[in-house]
């Protein structure tokens, strides 16, 4: 089931989003969980960020990395030097391996760019043994992503299509509260905890915050690459003055907040 993120770059989601899911990853793996000698499946790697973390994270047996996207996969690969991972092309909703192969199944900023996201989780839940973890986080993109909702709601007050962006973006899968938790006893996980971990985001500039998506970079990023010249030229400008806020431009910092859950399989 193809992912709902648009990836043009793997460079240019790198400065939109994997330079925050880096740091990301260490939160969330010291809240999932890890232990020496442990099979580990990342669900949704994306250029590596949390399979990167994890091989230095512990001394674990073996690390499989899938990604739906060719980009993510080719750049993941090329940047592995590990010969505990392995990185493959492959669905999160019908994982091509067998039930209880792994000790523990992470997916970081992954599930609310998959369309069953259920499903993802039952299939992350089948893949891991008894007793094992499953774990996943997702961003709060409505209450805790400011840098973010300054774009939508900038672009949500200069035109109906602005305004049905934001919609999308604030409400995809997994991200209202309690949602992600429900999602994982419903497939049967026990012990589910529920946490929030908190990131800033430092940009030194507008152009640091706004080029991967003036280049199409991610669902914001596709909808601006889809504006014609003097819609583009507003928003551009538009959102400047945003994050500029009346003051020169020059470095700003946002607090974001992501929700993680963690359950064990039964």
């Amino acid at each position: 089931m193809p992912s709902t993120f648009n990836v043009h770059d793997s460079s240019g989601y790198e400065q939109l989003m994997g330079r925050w899911s880096r740091i990301l990853a260490l939160q969330f793996i010291d809240f999932a969980g890890l232990t020496d000698g442990e099979k580990i499946i990342d669900v949704g790697c994306g250029t590596g960020s949390l399979t990167f973390a994890l091989a230095k994270a512990a001394n674990v047996e073996e690390i499989v990395a899938i990604d739906y996207s060719p980009v993510f996969v080719e750049a993941a690969t090329r940047s592995n030097t590990d010969p505990r991972v392995t990185i493959r092309q492959a669905d999160a909703c019908a994982l091509p391996f067998d039930t209880g192969r792994f000790d523990r199944a992470m997916a970081l900023l992954v599930l609310h760019f998959v369309p069953d996201a259920a499903k993802a989780v039952a299939e992350m839940r089948r893949v891991v043994r008894p007793g094992g973890v499953v774990a996943a986080a997702v961003w709060d993109h409505l209450g805790g992503m400011p840098g973010m909702r300054m774009m939508v709601d900038t672009v949500g007050a200069l035109s109906e299509s602005g305004r049905q962006l934001r919609g999308r973006y604030c409400f995809q899968p997994m991200m209202q509260p309690g949602e992600l938790k429900r999602t994982f006893v419903e497939q049967g996980l026990v012990d589910v905890t529920e946490t929030q971990l908190m990131v800033r985001m430092d940009y030194r500039n507008f152009d640091d915050y706004w080029a991967p998506m003036a280049a199409g970079e991610g669902p914001l990023g596709q909808y601006v690459a889809a504006l014609g010249t003097e819609e583009r030229a507003r928003t551009d400008a538009a959102v400047r003055d945003a994050y500029e806020a009346g003051q020169p431009d020059g470095p700003r910092s946002f607090a974001n907040i992501a929700v993680a859950c963690r359950g064990i399989v039964s």
